[in-house]
């Protein structure tokens, strides 16, 4: 995007400011080039400040206030604006202090689109995820630098490579800072998930904070309903969290239907925390811990298997359990492991997960690098990423794209495999993973946990390019790439390589120069040079030799795409888009070739004439960068299909 270029959003939204604001708009419409705006208070109008506007070519103060924008970006910023008004075309903005009235309405508008969605229950799953967690990332780089920082120095202390005296208190400082997010991670989850399931924020927050079990007596711990052990802090991770709050959201929605207003403020919340947050104590909690068992008895019996059968298992299962908070059980077979042998076994393989996230996050962004937004993520998660902070890439990237988490899982399973035939790579103590572990490895077997590291980030990056990327963005980047691909051709295109284009009447009666017509914005020729014909039938011609590319809904303009690569727009009539296309019956189709020979359009003149609109059939080039030459060879009476006019390309 160029410097000064804007956003579709944001020429909207300073046309509305133009406009005197969005209350001052009573209602917008678009034809072929402009926004066209029923104004409340044409005093409000600032005609200087819609001039002024990137993207603007002129401006109109008619019956209608008129934003001329140009063919093709006209009808995008007109659904931009009425979009941001929660109306439709034509329809009525909501007026006066009734900001909630255009809320109400666009809220309305929002949900009936949605109802319109033919989503998946799993795409819908997927969305909100990424709803959720994608507000967080830059909390998840800030942190994760600091976390991936404190785990090297960490690291080498451990290693002896530095002097723990002088290096602790720094250390503790940037844990410190880094336990801010991570410490309190299921709160923030739950603040989030309350805002995307329509929940009380500050409600969903304390519904994530039950998991941490602040106030349990550790002397007499709640129990497990499924195992009859103490219930843990934790337990159930952030997946447990927004379940809950889920469940919050319909609680608290019923209760407010139901509660008197006068007391509603006072017992909605307290019922639904109390009947919320027992369900996630004694229910939601327990049923993570019964899993986490499971899968502790499943981790054991993959261990004994061994080899890089058992690697492949391990690494590829370990994002899942990243995602329902079930890592943090490994903690103590870590510890044991280490206790017993020295080293644990378990950390490196299971450190390979991250690994193919990020070889998968790498094909993510060469494979659909013309996707700003996305690759920006990429570039803010990967570090952390490299460093052994995951959650920036699970749940701003993969995940919420879903095939590229299955194949970022498979480039973990694919380190892990090559550890498990190496055999006998541990760490000596535990921490994050990534490169940040190398200097824990035991034994100087750095590495063989290095190849495991390259074989997961060149697993994911394969597997994630060639089965991983989603469809809906495979075809987003070809439409980006083949847009690049025609510009180019055009940029190349020799400047000896001059196209003569014949323009010819479009009809029986006389041909003008533009300077004569009676809309000032072709008058003052806004929308690009070219000339018009005063009709005296209604058969109206083709101007030029090449393909129809758009068709006006309201039938009055037709657009022209020469073999040369001119866009000429034919606008039958001065206003016409006020007819709602009565006056006209448009003869042909979009994709249609035709020539100056080709009948395209037939028009009632006296319809046009009744309702006191002009006749003038304007003929415009609206792309003239693309112009070398032109010239009006001929005016006054004209015969349709008559050669009248000359354009060369560069």
């Amino acid at each position: 995007m160029a410097k000064d270029e804007l956003t579709l959003n944001q020429i909207a939204k300073k046309i509305y400011a133009g406009a005197g604001g969005m209350e001052n708009v009573q209602s917008v419409v678009h034809c072929m080039t402009r926004v066209r705006m029923s104004v409340r208070d044409d005093s409000k109008v600032d005609q200087a400040k819609l001039k002024n506007i990137p993207g603007v070519l002129g401006v109109v103060d008619d019956e209608q206030l008129q934003v001329i924008i140009g063919p093709g970006k006209v009808n995008k910023v007109a659904k931009e604006m009425v979009d941001m008004a929660g109306v439709g075309l034509g329809e009525e903005i909501p007026q006066g202090s009734g900001k909630d009235k255009v809320n109400a309405k666009a809220a309305e508008m929002k949900a009936a689109q949605k109802a319109k969605q033919k989503n998946s229950p799993f795409k819908a799953v997927l969305k909100d995820i990424s709803n959720i967690f994608v507000p967080m990332i830059p909390a998840f780089v800030g942190s994760g630098l600091v976390a991936g920082i404190a785990a090297i120095l960490t690291n080498l202390v451990t290693a002896g490579t530095i002097d723990a005296a002088n290096w602790q208190q720094i250390i503790d400082v940037m844990n410190i800072l880094k336990n801010g997010m991570f410490t309190y991670l299921v709160i923030f989850t739950g603040v989030n998930s309350a805002q995307v399931f329509g929940a009380n924020p500050t409600l969903g927050g304390v519904i994530g904070a039950v998991v941490l079990l602040t106030g349990m007596n550790p002397e007499a711990p709640i129990k497990n309903l499924f195992t009859g052990d103490a219930l843990a802090a934790g337990q159930g991770g952030i997946i447990g969290v927004i379940f809950a709050v889920w469940l919050l959201s319909i609680v608290e929605k019923q209760l407010h239907k139901i509660i008197p207003d006068a007391v509603d403020i006072i017992i909605t919340p307290m019922l639904s925390l109390l009947v919320i947050g027992l369900l996630e104590i004694f229910l939601i909690m327990p049923l993570a811990g019964f899993i986490s068992n499971g899968m502790v008895g499943g981790i054991n019996w993959v261990l004994s298997v061994g080899g890089a059968f058992s690697g492949f298992v391990l690494g590829a299962l370990f994002l899942p359990m990243v995602m329902f908070g079930l890592h943090q059980i490994l903690t103590p077979i870590h510890i044991q492991m280490i206790g017993e042998t020295g080293k644990t076994l378990l950390l490196p393989i299971l450190a390979m997960a991250g690994a193919g996230q990020v070889g998968a996050a790498f094909a993510l962004w060469m494979k659909l690098r013309k996707d700003k937004e996305l690759t920006e993520m990429i570039k803010g998660a990967l570090p952390v990423g490299i460093l052994g902070i995951g959650e920036p890439l699970i749940y701003g990237v993969t995940l919420p794209l879903g095939r590229p988490f299955i194949t970022a899982c498979i480039g973990g399973g694919i380190g892990g495999g090559v550890l498990g035939a190496l055999g006998g790579i541990g760490a000596i103590a535990i921490g994050p993973s990534g490169v940040a572990l190398i200097p824990l490895i035991a034994n100087g077997r750095w590495w063989g946990y290095v190849l495991g590291l390259l074989a997961a980030y060149a697993g994911g990056f394969v597997a994630t390019y060639f089965f991983g990327i989603p469809k809906d963005k495979l075809a987003e980047q070809k439409l980006a790439e083949t847009t690049v691909v025609e510009a180019n051709e055009l940029a190349d295109r020799p400047v000896a390589a001059h196209t003569t284009n014949i323009f010819t009447a479009v009809a029986q009666g006389s041909v003008h120069p533009l300077e004569e017509a009676a809309d000032p914005v072709f008058a003052q020729k806004m929308m690009g040079e070219g000339y018009f014909v005063e009709p005296t039938d209604g058969a109206i011609f083709s101007p030029v030799a090449g393909k129809v590319s758009t068709i006006s809904p309201t039938k009055h303009a037709i657009g022209i795409t020469t073999d040369s690569g001119l866009e000429v727009l034919l606008h039958m009539g001065i206003n016409t888009v006020e007819l709602d296309g009565k006056p006209f019956e448009v003869l042909t189709k979009e994709g249609q070739t035709v020539t100056p020979e080709t009948q395209i359009a037939s028009v009632d003149l006296a319809e046009i004439k009744q309702a006191g609109k002009g006749t003038s059939m304007m003929v415009l080039i609206t792309n003239m960068n693309d112009v070398a030459t032109h010239v009006l060879e001929k005016t006054g009476a004209v015969h349709a299909s008559e050669e009248v006019f000359k354009a060369t390309t560069i």
